[in-house]
């Protein structure tokens, strides 16, 4: 697969542990828009049936997960907040290029990047939780988060030539690895 250009700080996961309800809280709107994002994609791509199956499956899983994290945040006596706009993403986004099959790879690449990162920083929150429920948890997310990576990135190939992914690849790494080098250091996964 690929390597994220920049790793996350330690500052970051030290962060997260120190205000793990915001964490929790950010976490839920992040898998609730997720699922959102890959119903969006069938929406706009009907005429590309292996993303459409791709994507239902993912709303769905990701949808999953919104529900886990939302029992663990009721469970903390908590309640979900609205949602507040993802500075990282919003970033992102301005790299998307306009033109049906750059639009299409663009999207496909940020989704991976993006999946990717969570991958990165799941891990270490997974990695800093003591033994029990909430490490299997966010054991559990970080695989996940692995697989929708790979699976965006496998679609980028399917609609794409090799080539040109692996050239706008890099050059969205580079870009992604700005924009978290430039981030504030907060309790939420972006």
């Amino acid at each position: 697969m690929y390597k994220l250009q920049f790793a996350t700080p330690a500052a970051w996961i030290e962060a997260v542990m120190a205000d793990f309800d915001a964490f929790l809280l950010d976490h839920a709107t992040a898998e609730k828009k997720a699922s959102g994002m890959a119903m969006s994609m069938v929406s706009h791509y009907p005429d590309k049936p292996e993303l459409i199956k791709a994507m239902i499956d993912l709303a769905i899983e990701e949808l999953s997960h919104f529900r886990e994290v939302s029992q663990l945040i009721y469970q903390q006596g908590l309640q979900l907040v609205p949602d507040a706009k993802d500075p990282y993403v919003n970033e992102f986004r301005k790299a998307i290029r306009q033109g049906k099959e750059a639009y299409l790879l663009d999207r496909l690449l940020i989704a991976s990047i993006v999946e990717a990162r969570g991958h990165e920083r799941f891990g270490l929150v997974a990695e800093a939780l003591p033994e029990g429920r909430l490490k299997k948890f966010y054991t559990a997310i970080t695989r996940s988060e692995g697989r929708h990576y790979e699976l965006f990135l496998e679609l980028a190939y399917c609609y794409v030539d090799k080539a040109s992914v692996d050239e706008r690849l890099e050059a969205l790494l580079a870009f992604e690895a700005n924009i978290v080098a430039n981030l504030p250091i907060r309790a939420a996964l972006h």
